[in-house]
């Protein structure tokens, strides 16, 4: 079999159309999205969906692994634990009895 897509060595890796650049979706953007989706689920619960609880729930206990997980992230970086207490509210004691020591 002969024909041009073979006698070019890279034809078939090449895209069938143009890339697009990807829109980057801001962290404050995102947060105002994911804020306005709790709060729908909240009305939903209220409005009588009792089973949407459980639900909610889980999406609670989530956002706590994913905080604890920024927050090693965070001291890994380097980070104080007066510092991330300081962006949550509490104070530095708090955060670091909350989310657990150090990390090395």
């Amino acid at each position: 079999m002969t024909g041009p897509a073979l006698e070019t060595p890279n034809a078939v890796n090449k895209p069938l159309t143009p890339r697009r650049r990807r829109r980057v979706v801001e962290n404050d953007e995102y947060t105002a999205f994911l804020s306005r989706a709790i709060r729908a689920l909240a009305r939903r619960v209220s409005g009588g969906d009792i089973d949407a609880i459980t639900d909610m729930a889980k999406l609670s206990g989530n956002l706590d692994d994913a905080i604890r997980q920024a927050v090693t992230g965070l001291r890994t970086k380097g980070y104080s634990w007066a510092e991330i207490g300081t962006r949550l509210g509490v104070t530095r004691q708090a955060a670091q009895q909350r989310f657990g020591g150090d990390v090395p």
